[in-house]
This record gives C-alpha cells, sequence and structure tokens, in this order.
C-alpha cells in the first residue's frame, strides 16, 4: 500500500528514472523484489516498466533472472555532448598513459555528489577495479573523486559529509575531520590519492584538469595495484593531466584566411 501512495499521480516518466536510479555502481543488477523495494514502486509497476526498457534495450535481462544497465543507455550516455572536447582532447594522453603503466587510466568528472567516469582505457593485465564508463565512483574514497572535492565549491564537501561516509573496506575515511584533512592536502599538492580505500589490493592517483578559466572540468587517473610504484605512476598521472589542462586552456587556432591564396599559386 505504502509503494501504491508513493506513486499516486506520478507520470510514466517519473517512475522510469525512479526505478534507473535504483541501479549503481555497488548493485549494477538487481531481481525485481530489489527494484520494488529500491524505488518504492509497486510491484506490477516495476515490472511493466522493466519489461518495456528491456524491449528498447535501455535495461538487459540476465540469465539469473536480474535487470542490468543495457547497451543502449551506456551509448546514449557516452553520446552526451557536454564531456565531448574533454574526451577528445585527454584520449591522446590517456592512451600514453596506459602505455607507459599497462593500468587502468580514467576519465571523471562532477555529477552531483559522484564522479561519473566518461572514459577509460585498460588492458588484459590491468589490475580489476569496479570502474565502468558511464558509471559513478564515490568522492570520498578513490582519486578522481578527492580531486574532485578539493577543487570544487567547498559546500561540496560539505555535502558529501551530511550526506554520511560509506565504508568499502579497513581503509576508507569514513571520520569526516581526517577525510577533511585529506582533501586540504589534496588542494595543496594537486593529487589526490586513494590507497585500498573502494577496493582491497588497489590504488588510485589522480590529478585535476582546468579550463581557461581556471575551473574544473574533471579529473584524469590510473587505477594500479596497491604494490606499484605509486610516485613514478603519480608523477605520470600529474604530467598528463598538466598537457591536457594547456590544450583545454588554448583557443582553439583560427583559420589562416590566406592559406588557400598562397597554396594556389
Amino acid at each position: 500500500m505504502a509503494g501504491n501512495s508513493r506513486d499516486s499521480g506520478r507520470s510514466t516518466l517519473d517512475r522510469t528514472f525512479t526505478l534507473l536510479d535504483a541501479f549503481t555502481l555497488a548493485k549494477p543488477s538487481l531481481r525485481l523484489t530489489d527494484l520494488v523495494e529500491l524505488s518504492g514502486l509497486p510491484r506490477s509497476t516495476c515490472h511493466r516498466i522493466a519489461i518495456e526498457l528491456v524491449e528498447l534495450g535501455v535495461l538487459e535481462h540476465t540469465d539469473d533472472g536480474r535487470y542490468a544497465v543495457g547497451l543502449r543507455l551506456w551509448s546514449l550516455a557516452s553520446s552526451s555532448p557536454r564531456h565531448q572536447e574533454l574526451r577528445r582532447v585527454a584520449a591522446p594522453f590517456m592512451a600514453d598513459l596506459y602505455e607507459a603503466t599497462r593500468e587502468n587510466v580514467q576519465l571523471a568528472v562532477p555529477d552531483g555528489l559522484v564522479a561519473r567516469v566518461v572514459e577509460k582505457v585498460s588492458g588484459p593485465g590491468s589490475v580489476r577495479n569496479v570502474t565502468t564508463p558511464g558509471g559513478p565512483l564515490s568522492l570520498h574514497c578513490t582519486g578522481v573523486g578527492k580531486v574532485i572535492l578539493a577543487f570544487s565549491d567547498p559546500s561540496l564537501l560539505s555535502q558529501v559529509l551530511d550526506a554520511g561516509l560509506e565504508r568499502h573496506t579497513a581503509y576508507t575515511l569514513v571520520e569526516p575531520g581526517r577525510l577533511t584533512a585529506n582533501i586540504a592536502q589534496v588542494r595543496r599538492t594537486s593529487l589526490g590519492w586513494a590507497i585500498e580505500e573502494l577496493t582491497l589490493g588497489a590504488c588510485s592517483v589522480a590529478a585535476p584538469l582546468f579550463d581557461a578559466q581556471g575551473e574544473l572540468k574533471g579529473a584524469l587517473g590510473i587505477v594500479a595495484r596497491s604494490s606499484a610504484n605509486l610516485e613514478r605512476v603519480s608523477s605520470a598521472v600529474r604530467m598528463a593531466a598538466l598537457s591536457v589542462s594547456r590544450l583545454l586552456a588554448s583557443p582553439p587556432a583560427l583559420p589562416d584566411p590566406h592559406r588557400h591564396r598562397r597554396t594556389s599559386h
């Protein structure tokens, strides 16, 4: 009955996004009962919407009866024009970082209370991690997330602290004072570290990306084994991020009006 009252008067689009919001990085696939519990929608509504989304390719129905985000939704997310320029500029430097380290390289942007991964480069030898293109990452326990906290408006850190700090491993910073001090250090060094804070056996280091106005556009990071040479990795990330920021701050080249005249003679 509670689900029905919550569902009353809501548009189909609103209910559809409520259902989609149930999927998270920690819960990439859900049973119908999970969708009902997490969305607060009636079971019949959840089932009807889920079936329609599967038919559209937005969700997938797995062999074990669960629902998962489908390729069509990932495709729509990756085609967003908002971050295409950032991805275009960062792409060659991400490729170089991967070639130098053979570890996961990721590009993330601020998105509310999470970091959103908009590009990722990895290979068979890279350490396993939970990052997926288009997926969210926690701000308080990842390298890219800490960079976003350090160089965003201070109110973002306050909102994250107010929302509570989820513990993922024994090394996750869940004390507000410790996280605040850590973010201050990231701001001083322009490097965000997270050593086994999200996943045991993995660490991440990231650096900020700025535009010509000094506004944070995103964070470039590497996820590597916790046994990796972190000094070497951090140096490579810092240099790549500086190169990306330099290009983001450069005005686009204007066409030379005399070029055709010179080459035509």
